[in-house]
């Protein structure tokens, strides 16, 4: 079953990583980005954005700043003014008290209500271990992309969810993987 919502993480797998990103001109689509997402848009699917921004609770920056990124990222997609239907910016530090900070799978409850989906028609995307765990806590289907930056397959198993999801080093062949051509 082709999944109805995307949840994608941000940096490291849309765009690239940039430590505590705050400057929309430092924002870079990751290679075949726009393409992966046209086809998923082209399959029906709900495209939503969900990133953990410490940055925010370290007093780095501001939501403004985040905000200014996240436009950035979607003018450098070129797919209409709103490719993502929602956008979820945790702004907590990871030893804080949490509502939407991956892995809670309180954003994916939410789109799921509000859509009417079941988990298994809602997918997780995302280049860290935390954003499959979100998934796992959501019980939803998730997908790694395995990027570059860290070892994607070391923190799965660290873990205890190496075999749980699948895993690529591109977002295209990802992508293919949840949309099979016929």
């Amino acid at each position: 079953m082709n999944p109805a919502a995307l949840i994608f993480d941000r940096d490291g797998t849309l765009i690239e990583h940039v430590p505590y990103l705050s400057e929309p001109e430092q924002v870079r689509l990751l290679p075949g980005v726009r393409e992966a997402l046209q086809t998923a848009i082209g399959a029906g699917a709900h495209l939503f954005l969900h990133s953990n921004q410490s940055g925010i609770g370290r007093g780095l920056f501001d939501l403004a700043s985040v905000d200014a990124c996240n436009q950035r990222l979607i003018e450098l997609l070129d797919l209409g003014t709103r490719p993502f239907e929602r956008i979820c910016i945790a702004p907590e530090v990871p030893a804080a008290p949490s509502l939407y900070r991956k892995p809670s799978p309180l954003f994916a409850q939410e789109v799921m209500r509000e859509f009417s989906l079941l988990p298994a028609a809602v997918c997780y995307l995302g280049d860290r271990g935390s954003d499959l765990a979100t998934a796992q806590a959501a019980g939803t289907r998730g997908v790694g992309i395995a990027s570059g930056l860290d070892d994607l397959r070391g923190e799965l198993q660290a873990l205890k969810l190496a075999g749980e999801f699948p895993v690529f080093d591109s977002i295209g062949a990802a992508i293919d993987y949840l949309f099979p051509k016929p």
